[in-house]
């Protein structure tokens, strides 16, 4: 178990997160959080509700100021960069409600988050010839084997309000995937889905992180924390309470008293 108190650093990390403070008035929703998330591995991030989860991921990603800290991707500083600029350092982030817009069809939603669209440049779409066509038909392909791996195929060409709750969050995983990055920070992928979909988000992000990506989530199911996280760090009150695997922060009992709501017999 790693020092809660110091940056938890994990070997090699790739993302790293010191003494991170952010106050609204008189509450500290973030009072001192320091983790680090190894490259290629899933980290879950747990706690109890209003522990400031989803407040770190606002700051991770550039939507939330703090008042002190640092977040550095491969040693790069990411605090007081915009969230577009946080996208192009290689972190894309989910949302906890999955966000859409609602005249788009799924493959117009994912082909809207694709990256390096030359196209999108007036000049390029008037005078670029071939290339911007080459560039735009890559990235329909890319859009199509992201739906159809996530098994949202059968419904491509369905309008984003006519989703299901569950599909919905799996085109939030799959909008990230499409900007291409190396790490992914997932609010709640399996919040309010029924148990084998659950499974299935589980199994996709497994199968993300094999191929070499990483991921950090913020998920309440524990069952589904300890079946794919190989790292786990719990948050309590805006602070870094312990971190380790699953087994052994499950042990502690501040853990137990924090989040678990029990304290198992010695």
């Amino acid at each position: 178990m790693n020092d809660p108190d110091g940056a938890a650093q994990a070997p090699n990390p790739l993302l790293t997160v010191t003494n991170l403070r952010r106050r609204f008035g008189g509450l500290a929703a973030l009072d001192g959080v320091s983790f680090s998330v190894a490259p290629g591995r899933i980290t879950a991030l747990i706690g109890p509700n209003g522990a400031g989860k989803t407040t770190l991921f606002n700051a991770v990603s550039g939507l939330l100021r703090v008042d002190a800290g640092s977040v550095r991707l491969r040693g790069r500083e990411l605090l007081g960069l915009k969230p577009e600029a946080v996208t192009a350092q290689g972190l894309v982030r989910s949302f906890q409600i999955a966000r859409g817009f609602p005249r788009l069809t799924v493959f117009e939603h994912l082909m809207l988050y694709g990256q390096r669209q030359p196209g999108e440049r007036w000049t390029a779409a008037l005078f670029g010839g071939a290339a911007p066509r080459r560039a735009e038909a890559a990235l329909a392909e890319r859009a199509l084997a992201i739906a159809a791996r996530l098994r949202l195929a059968h419904v491509i060409d369905n309008r984003v309000t006519a989703l299901s709750g569950g599909q919905k969050k799996l085109l939030e995983i799959g909008r990230t995937l499409m900007a291409e990055p190396e790490v992914i920070l997932l609010d709640e992928p399996a919040a309010g889905v029924n148990p084998t979909l659950a499974e299935e988000i589980g199994d996709a992000l497994v199968a993300i992180a094999a191929e070499g990506r990483t991921i950090l989530l913020i998920e309440h199911d524990m069952a589904l924390v300890g079946r794919i996280a190989q790292d786990v760090v719990v948050m309590a009150a805006g602070r870094t309470l312990a971190t380790g695997d699953f087994d052994s922060v499950c042990a502690d009992p501040a853990v137990q008293d924090a989040y678990l709501g029990t304290r198992r017999a010695a």
